[in-house]
């Protein structure tokens, strides 16, 4: 009880829940909408999804100065590719945020000359820009636990074959993408935070995707891969350690 409510005393852990629930709606809403009888509720859930979505806004109020903090701190990371991806991907927060933000003053008519579309368009296009660049970041270091674990197996004189969990095929297309796949699950099962990272920024990258029509997808996937991180976010609040840190 203690851990929950240092949780939710935090503006990140607040928000993170709020997000789950916008996103729980959005594919409850999706999966009930074509049956009969449940346009009731299905009303409800889009009310509450709309309701909850701008109690976030709330929450995200001064969120480009943390952002802006963490362009900061990325900068000092020692590696050249996590340092160039992470600073830009802030600052595309920051940009993102910044245009959130008057979304938000126009949402409750603080600024209702804004052109809401346009603005919208911009804070996809930086939320895009970030997540590609944080998935950049999350790639390059897939790859050097990829072949550390390759050196590994290498050092131990392994080979695919005389792995308990691989098995022998004649076609070598098959024998490398197993091998391949099999890598990649024992550098990630290694690395928690960085699966956890991975995973919440793929969940997230539809959004912006079908927001700026690149990629378009239906209610259901975006409120899907938007529960999805945001559980993930709930875990890295909850357990810091799981959270994929700058070296």
């Amino acid at each position: 009880m203690e851990a929950f409510i240092r949780f939710t005393n935090q503006t990140q852990g607040r928000d993170r829940l709020f997000r789950a629930a916008q996103y729980t709606c959005m594919l409850l809403r999706y999966l009930l909408e074509p049956k009969a009888g449940k346009e009731e509720v299905v009303t409800k859930l889009k009310t509450l999804e709309s309701s909850v979505s701008t109690g976030r806004k709330w929450l995200r109020l001064g969120n480009a100065v943390h952002a802006l903090q963490a362009a900061q701190q990325s900068m000092r990371a020692s590696e050249l590719v996590p340092r160039v991806c992470l600073t830009l991907a802030h600052l595309n927060r920051v940009v993102f945020f910044v245009c959130d933000t008057v979304l938000w003053g126009r949402s409750v008519g603080l600024a209702p000359g804004i052109d809401r579309e346009k603005w919208r368009l911009w804070a996809a296009r930086h939320y895009c820009c970030s997540l590609l660049l944080s998935l950049l970041r999350d790639l390059y270091e897939v790859c050097r636990r990829m072949e550390q674990a390759a050196q590994d197996r290498a050092a131990s004189g392994k080979s695919p074959s005389q792995d308990p969990l691989g098995y022998s095929v004649a076609d070598e297309e098959t024998e490398w993408l197993q091998s391949f796949l099999l890598l990649l699950f024992r550098s990630l099962r290694k690395d928690p935070p960085l699966f956890l990272d991975t995973v919440k920024n793929l969940g997230d990258i539809l959004i912006p995707l079908d927001q700026l029509g690149i990629y378009k997808s239906n209610p259901g996937v975006i409120g899907l891969g938007g529960l999805v991180s945001s559980v993930v976010g709930i875990i890295t609040v909850a357990w810091p350690h799981l959270r994929l840190k700058t070296s």
